[in-house]
């Protein structure tokens, strides 16, 4: 039986077949008709809802996904920012789980059962590493992991926690965990703000093994200097809504490397989570595979119609 962060039986609607939890797919997208062409006929059958939220595409995004996936839930952002697409994705979902991925093609679909497994072992949170044994990085630039050192090590610092790969958007959450992101959060910075919020209000936080391959077609709108800046800018504005709230009820500065949780403003919402119970034994989906920590990389076919990804 999975529980919550308060120890209670989490409120898992089952399949009447599979008795596994609904998982929906959340992909913010910004003219990626090309590599939605190549990424959504990869997507296997443990995804339940597919959510693409655009950014106000001018390529016939939108036209392609429905072409390919006619069940998919399309989210229209008018706001542009990575983080305003995923909170309104997130906000769209009716699974259980929530995972989040680019719409690129630099993450392989395949690993989302892996994510799903290290959730259904008892964890609240997901995080891909590129950096863990099993995982890597066919796109990372000097600069880029550079910067990704130095603000996962930043983190690691003045949260706790042990990450291995701060600044990486493939992730997966259970859906009761939503009131823990409760803040706006608009670009690149939302996969730090939801890694140090987990960490802050003391979230089972695991990472598993990723491997990011280069995106199919395009460039990418990161900006290693600019949103470099953004998520330093998270860090610290978090950072400083903990102390705020320590320093409300009296509490010392806490020992950050003890491994204890660090009290949040948001741990409050703990008390308004769902207590009801669902009976259930066990989930078949985790069987043989439901080891946190597990590592998964990417498997490349032959004859690929798209560059550098099976099918």
């Amino acid at each position: 039986m999975s529980t919550n962060v308060n120890g209670n039986a989490r409120s898992i609607p089952l399949h009447a077949a599979t008795q596994a939890p609904r998982v929906s797919l959340v992909i913010p997208t910004l003219n990626e008709a090309e590599n939605l062409g190549c990424l959504l006929p990869t997507i296997g059958d443990i995804v339940d809802e597919l959510v693409i939220v655009d950014g106000r595409s001018t390529d016939g995004t939108i036209e392609t996904a429905l072409a390919l996936r006619p069940d998919a839930l399309i989210v229209k952002e008018r706001r542009a920012g990575k983080g305003y697409a995923l909170q309104a994705g997130f906000h769209a979902c009716s699974g259980d789980i929530i995972v989040m991925m680019d719409a690129d093609g630099s993450m392989a679909p395949a690993e989302i059962d892996t994510f799903v497994s290290a959730l259904l072992a008892g964890a609240d949170v997901v995080k891909g590493s590129r950096f863990l044994q099993g995982g890597g990085s066919g796109d990372l630039t000097g600069v880029r992991m550079l910067g990704n050192a130095v603000l996962t090590r930043t983190v690691r610092w003045t949260f706790g926690g042990r990450f291995s790969d701060l600044c990486y958007g493939y992730m997966a959450f259970w859906r009761d965990v939503l009131p823990f992101f409760d803040e706006e959060v608009g670009g690149f910075e939302i996969e730090t703000f939801l890694n140090v919020r987990s960490l802050a209000a003391g979230l089972r936080v695991v990472e598993v093994a990723s491997y990011e391959e280069h995106r199919i077609n395009g460039e990418s709108n990161l900006s290693a200097i600019k949103d470099g800046y953004r998520v330093l800018s998270t860090i610290v504005r978090e950072r400083r809504r903990v102390r705020r709230y320590r320093a409300s009820l009296g509490l010392h500065r806490p020992d950050l490397h003890s491994g204890a949780p660090m009290p949040h403003p948001v741990i409050a919402l703990r008390d308004h989570r769902t207590h009801s119970v669902v009976t259930t034994t066990t989930f078949p989906a985790a069987s043989g595979a439901a080891v946190a920590g597990v590592a998964v990389a990417a498997v490349v076919s032959e004859g690929d119609t798209c560059p550098g990804h099976g099918q």
